[in-house]
């Protein structure tokens, strides 16, 4: 996958490990829009939409780090370079989205399993 220089990407797995880390948990961003999420998720994701992220960007901790997920990758890529300019010093994009973190058999809820 091509991505600009300085935009630090992580692959799924190694993003799910950190989501379980017991010193300093990842929190896991998904991006997509709100029919993609309702369709899959993974459990205990923050969900913003890159849609509302301008609006909402306060919701995302900086005492964390931040992994930003999106379908495939290319928006979470755009949003883990605007968080960076926005002052986050630990983020990352996960690579290939969240078609390659079901390609690789990690968690996801499915439509009709509504988030709370």
């Amino acid at each position: 996958m091509n991505r600009p220089a300085g935009i630090p990407a992580v692959d799924p797995l190694y993003a799910d490990i950190r989501r379980s880390d017991p010193h300093r948990p990842a929190v896991l961003l998904d991006v997509r829009e709100v029919p993609e999420f309702h369709e899959v998720r993974v459990p205990g994701s923050l969900f913003i939409p890159m849609s509302e992220l301008g609006a909402r960007v306060d919701e995302v901790p900086k005492d964390r780090p931040v992994l930003v997920m999106c379908a495939a990758g290319s928006r979470s890529q755009q949003v883990t370079g605007y968080l960076l300019q926005q002052g986050w010093d630990d983020v990352g994009n996960v690579a290939g989205g969240i078609t390659a973190w079901e390609r690789m058999g990690l968690p996801v809820d499915r439509e009709g399993t509504r988030p709370a």
